[in-house]
């Protein structure tokens, strides 16, 4: 009896160790290998906040998400660097890529994760609308992601799981966008993100920058495009393999890339609409180009299941994805939607309200919108140079003003020479390297040399500099700026900032308000003892665009010399005066994506300066008293520089010279 009892408590113990062998095995084992598109195909589940749908997650509503070559096989390829997605609305980019690929990562593949959104709001909207639903309706989420636990220091921003962390943050927030590396970032709707983070660059490619220290990151950048010329994702596509979708035609079997020129509709004779005339937009219908068969909603939704993705570039380690709302089989996609959409469109347009217009290039077509300009191009500009040397000013310059734009690390500076009725003429245009965030740097000792050495006038004389302002809006830079202008206000230094968007009528320069009682002024500018100055720079940069079409010579034309540096041209006109993204009806100046206007920044600042003197109120009289000022130490020497102010400046206190050593 004894041996039996001994036998099976023996066997016993060893059922208990190897379940626990297996529980062991199965808790430290890696985790199986899985594609994206398999482990939402197995695992995910949609809540009925992500999906008119909830439930087991299907692809038979996105085919165009697992076609050979599309962005979720992407990202589980070692060479594709980055996935980009210029997309309309409704093709399910952010739940469909972006959504399952962060569930497989958090799952599957944990490690630190960071999603880009143009705000903090949109942020939290995405947490909210999407990704905690996410959570809550996939049991493997579920057991990753306590939601709950204040333990792991979870935010509504900030959700921590085994292996890794998801961090969800706005663009207009340095902080947060230049923050730990990552391996793995998303960007959404890059259009809307910040391009210039307080004076520090564009938050995407700062978001970039976190990914340098992996070897196998990837980026996913997704969004909706603006206008032709100024979008992020138009920027980002063009340097991908731009794959089309190609979808083979019922019919004749021959595939194309689905495009809005090919819906048509009915018209009736017999019937008017107000804003569809004689078409019947419920009639809608697709015709495939190759063989003029006719395609129905659901004929479309079939032959999409068919589809494939073909690179029309060379690829690069960047795989890129145009897709339009034909793309989608949703009800709201329908044929006779995409129809009506475009009719009131048109309609709209032609009664001179371009928004519907714009927001249906966009949002359906997943196109930018073409805005016409009449900017003067380049290589019209450089033609119109005049053969006078850098830092001599030519017959006509009676004033010198100075804008210097500062970056995080360096000084542009533009010089610029004004005569009769602000007709003017650039003097020199070139930047300073340094550490412009220590107010000790050699960068601005160099800025005075600049400053205070005159300037050789066509005749025998010289010219000092009478005004210069200052830009101080990067909050990084700001408190060496002010060190700098601090102790040069006399010399007629001014430290500026641009108006806000909403400021368009503000006048180019205005004096800075006074504060009734100083105790109260608690800017950082006052703590320096000095008050920036506000620009009107919507209205600088219309005149600026105004003048620089304006050809030969006299009030109001721009000058340039031979041998300027070559990225002027290109800088100065790279603004647009064009539709607001999310306000049509408002016209704003716009950078174009991905490309430097610190020249026409300057061009801001300097007229700035000069209007600091009045130049644009100076009588003809006023202008022979400059002149007599710049002329007469010629009697005596040559060797004096003279800062000519007129006399409306002189009676406001202001300096005669600008020298600053």
């Amino acid at each position: 009896m004894g041996i039996l009892t001994s036998q099976t408590t023996r066997k016993a113990l060893k059922r208990t160790a190897i379940e626990g062998m297996r529980r062991a095995c199965r808790k430290w084992a890696p985790p199986p290998r899985m594609s994206v598109i398999e482990w939402a195909d197995r695992f995910r589940w949609l809540a009925p906040e992500e999906s008119a749908t909830p439930g087991k997650y299907r692809f038979d509503k996105t085919p165009h998400l697992i076609w050979p070559g599309g962005p979720l096989e992407a990202l589980d390829d070692p060479n594709v660097v980055e996935i980009v997605g210029r997309k309309s609305a409704q093709v399910a980019w952010t739940s469909g890529v972006m959504g399952n690929a962060i569930g497989k990562w958090i799952d599957l593949d944990p490690s630190p994760i960071l999603i880009l959104f143009p705000k903090a709001e949109a942020a939290k909207q995405y947490v909210a609308e999407k990704l905690e639903p996410m959570i809550e309706a996939t049991p493997r989420l579920r057991k990753k992601v306590d939601l709950r636990s204040r333990k792991l220091q979870q935010r509504q921003d900030f959700k921590r799981f085994p292996g890794g962390f998801l961090k969800m943050v706005g663009s207009n927030s340095p902080a947060s966008v230049k923050s730990t590396p990552v391996p793995r970032v998303a960007v959404e709707e890059p259009d809307d993100c910040n391009l210039n983070l307080r004076g520090q660059g564009d938050s995407i490619k700062l978001a970039k920058e976190r990914l340098k220290t992996f070897r196998r990151s990837k980026i996913i950048i997704g969004g909706t495009p603006t206008i032709k010329g100024l979008s992020a994702i138009d920027a980002e596509l063009e340097l991908s393999d731009k794959r089309i979708g190609l979808v083979p035609c019922h019919e004749c079997g021959q595939a194309h890339a689905l495009s809005f020129e090919h819906l048509h509709c009915d018209e009736d004779p017999h019937y008017f609409h107000e804003v569809y005339g004689k078409r019947r937009p419920e009639t809608a219908f697709y015709v495939c180009p190759h063989c003029s068969a006719i395609w129905d909603d659901h004929q479309k939704n079939a032959n999409l299941k068919r589809g494939r993705w073909e690179a029309t570039a060379e690829f690069r380690g960047i795989a890129g994805y145009i897709i339009n709302e034909l793309y989608a089989t949703f009800h709201g996609s329908r044929f006779e939607v995409l129809m009506e959409k475009k009719l009131q469109a048109e309609h709209a347009a032609s009664n001179g309200n371009i928004g519907p217009m714009i927001a249906f290039t966009n949002s359906s077509m997943g196109e930018s919108y073409e805005y016409k300009s009449n900017a003067p191009k380049t290589d019209d500009l450089e033609k119109r140079a005049e053969p006078y040397a850098e830092l001599t000013a030519p017959k006509g310059v009676l004033l010198v003003t100075v804008g210097v734009d500062v970056q995080g690390d360096r000084l542009a500076l533009l010089i610029i020479g004004w005569g009769r009725g602000e007709e003017s003429w650039r003097l020199y245009w070139g930047e300073l390297p340094g550490n412009p965030i220590d107010p000790h740097d050699p960068v601005w000792s160099e800025l005075d040399k600049i400053i205070a050495t005159p300037i050789p006038v066509d005749g025998g004389a010289q010219i000092a500099v009478s005004a210069v302002s200052l830009d101080s809006s990067d909050g990084n830079t700001s408190d060496a700026v002010y060190t700098y202008v601090r102790d040069r206000q006399r010399f007629n230094i001014m430290a500026i900032k641009g108006a806000s968007i909403d400021s368009r009528d503000r006048e180019i320069f205005t004096k800075p308000a006074q504060s009734a009682d100083t105790t109260q002024d608690n800017t950082k500018a006052a703590k320096y003892g000095l008050r920036v100055y506000i620009v009107g720079t919507h209205k600088a940069k219309t005149l600026i665009d105004g003048r620089m079409r304006l050809t030969g010579s006299g009030p109001g034309r721009m000058h340039w010399y031979s041998e300027i540096r070559a990225d002027y041209y290109e800088q100065v006109t790279n603004e647009v005066l064009a539709p607001h993204p999310r306000q049509p009806s408002k016209m704003v100046w716009q950078k174009k994506a991905g490309r430097r206007n610190e020249a026409l920044d300057c061009e801001v600042y300097a007229l700035h300066a000069a209007r600091s003197l009045k130049t644009h109120l100076l009588r003809d009289n006023e202008w022979d008293q400059l002149e007599q000022q710049l002329l007469q130490p010629t009697l005596f020497t040559t060797e004096q520089a003279v800062a000519p102010v007129p006399r409306r400046a002189a009676s406001r206190g202001r300096g005669t010279r600008s020298r600053v050593g």
